[in-house]
């Protein structure tokens, strides 16, 4: 039976839905042109806010997953409420992955929430916790594309079509990089139940600045250019184009002034 402390805890927080409604808001005043004096502001909005729901989902997969595999401490936490704060490394979670997007366009994976490994029995269970997060903004990229590899960019305003595009590159190189079978890393927690004790205590040390690592190895030319030619190879499967994404990131750094769209 389920008693009202557990619907509290299963409950949509009102900050979740905060900032649902801005993405929907800022998306439609992309759509309509609202803030025609600078259309890039609202593109921002709409992507941040997007973004940021994104990672929610992300770590409420990873909650959900470990809640049906056996860890039932997962609702006290308050993980599946969807409540970014709630997180354990909020700032890992939300703002660092936000900067990060800001700084570079990259989609930059964060924290996890904390999961009782000890109550979860099964190594398949143990991988599909940590695949569940990556997985997420997979079908997030699916959705948000969805206009464009179904056909329907007809009568879309060209300044919704970029934001969309752009919104669509972050989900991707965040798949790509939560799959990186690095400490730290949801790839890393996919592998990690199949190796031996010995192997798992060696790289437990390394586990904290696998996120590092990963955003430093970015910085190398070479690593990066192989990086995106990968984003671009599954963007472009996707229907969306390179000036698709390029004039979506240029709207969205709306501080370095509106671009001229093609």
């Amino acid at each position: 039976m389920t008693t009202a402390a557990q619907r509290a805890d299963r409950r949509v927080s009102p900050v979740f839905l905060a900032l649902v409604a801005v993405m929907a808001v800022s998306g439609w005043a992309v759509w309509t042109g609202q803030l025609a004096a600078s259309p890039g502001f609202a593109v921002f909005l709409f992507v941040v806010s997007g973004w940021i729901v994104s990672l929610c989902l992300h770590e409420y997969a990873h909650a959900r997953t470990a809640l049906h595999s056996g860890d039932i401490s997962i609702g006290a936490k308050g993980y599946l409420t969807l409540n970014p704060l709630k997180y354990t490394h909020a700032l890992l979670s939300i703002v660092l992955p936000v900067i990060f997007v800001i700084m570079g366009g990259i989609g930059l994976p964060g924290g996890a929430v904390f999961i009782e490994r000890g109550r979860i029995r099964g190594r398949w269970r143990h991988s599909l916790i940590s695949a569940a997060g990556p997985l997420t903004n997979i079908l997030f990229a699916a959705v948000v594309s969805a206009p464009f590899w179904l056909g329907g960019m007809d009568g879309v305003p060209q300044q919704f079509r970029y934001a969309l595009a752009f919104l669509a590159l972050l989900q991707v190189t965040a798949a790509i990089l939560n799959f990186v079978p690095v400490p730290g890393l949801d790839g890393y927690g996919v592998i990690e139940p199949w190796l031996s004790p010995k192997i798992r205590h060696q790289v437990e040390p390394f586990a904290p600045f696998g996120l590092i690592a990963v955003f430093g190895l970015l910085w190398i030319p070479g690593v990066n250019a192989v990086f995106f030619d990968a984003v671009d190879t599954i963007l472009r499967t996707l229907g969306i184009t390179n000036w698709d994404t390029y004039f979506g990131q240029q709207l969205f750094r709306f501080w370095q002034g509106e671009p001229a769209l093609r």
